[in-house]
């Protein structure tokens, strides 16, 4: 019996990944399992740099617009219903593409995760108003004071990653490190993992030029409508918090427009940090296509 094989294809943003996953989608046939958190929800959509609705009618995408971002979702019910699609799916392909750059929601899926209470909304939204008021500095400090051992193994510029560990400590009076058992989930499938790169310098470029096409597609007035909405987890992620700050006059909008493409070139950065960790990541640069199908193929038969 031939094994069912999932296919992730993942690297910074704005690397190319749609578009490589999407030609892969159609040589195989199968659909696409995003993969990157921030396009899960409807709402946000230029900010998102979702695959466009012709990209979305030719191939079946799952996790794109399913959420609201009123709707509190973390990376243990991204597992769970991942898995859950993916039995589903296996009964009719024996290929699946999962795309995207959200290391986490990756290794969630590869490995599994612990499992983690459910956090009050009321503490989470009042962590995130801390964060708005008292920066990054108040949440390093007190992990560092609280959870030492987390302190020592989290990205410390990952803002929502330290929030996370405040709130767990805060909720269940233990320590984040010590509900973490890091005990690997045997999976039923085949994972394949294949890294899209590019040169610094043309990874900073496509950046620059993406976060210039936002803007002109009206990246402003989408965030205007969601004002009112700014403390919601969702929305505490780049393209949009610099916005806010443009809104709210203590920024001008050139100084935005350069803060959102450094934000995103510093999250690149951290994307590839993440993945360079991982030892099993075949990488291909975006323009060999032809490399990565013979790739797939040798390694799915």
């Amino acid at each position: 019996m031939k094994k069912n094989n999932l296919i992730i294809i993942l690297g910074p943003t704005a690397v190319g990944k749609t578009k490589i996953s999407v030609k892969i989608a159609k040589k195989l046939n199968s659909p696409i399992i995003s993969c990157d958190s921030r396009q899960f929800y409807k709402e946000l959509n230029i900010g998102t740099d979702k695959p466009n609705k012709k990209i979305l009618k030719e191939i079946k995408h799952y996790f794109i617009n399913s959420l609201s971002i009123k709707q509190n979702y973390n990376v243990g019910e991204f597992e769970k219903d991942t898995i859950k699609l993916l039995k589903q799916l296996f009964v009719n392909f024996n290929n699946l593409i999962m795309a995207g750059g959200s290391g986490l929601y990756i290794n969630s899926i590869c490995n599994g995760i612990d499992n983690m209470p459910a956090i009050d909304p009321l503490l989470r939204q009042k962590l995130n108003k801390k964060y708005k008021k008292s920066g990054i500095d108040y949440f390093k400090k007190f992990i560092k004071k609280n959870d030492p051992i987390f302190y020592n193994n989290v990205d410390l510029n990952n803002h929502q990653r330290l929030i996370r560990g405040v709130e767990v400590f805060l909720q269940t009076k233990q320590p984040f490190s010590s509900l973490r058992k890091g005990i690997k989930k045997k999976r039923n499938f085949n994972i394949i993992k294949i890294g899209i790169k590019e040169s610094k310098e043309k990874l900073y470029n496509k950046i620059n030029k993406r976060v210039d096409l936002m803007i002109k597609k009206g990246l402003i007035s989408e965030t205007k409508k969601l004002y009112k909405f700014k403390e919601y987890n969702a929305l505490q992620t780049i393209g949009y918090k610099e916005i806010f700050m443009y809104l709210e006059n203590s920024i001008n909008l050139n100084e935005c427009i350069e803060l959102i493409k450094k934000n995103t070139r510093n999250y690149s950065k951290r994307q590839i940090t993440w993945f360079n960790k991982e030892h099993d990541i075949k990488w291909f640069y975006n323009n060999e296509y032809e490399d990565i199908i013979k790739y797939i193929i040798n390694e799915t038969n």
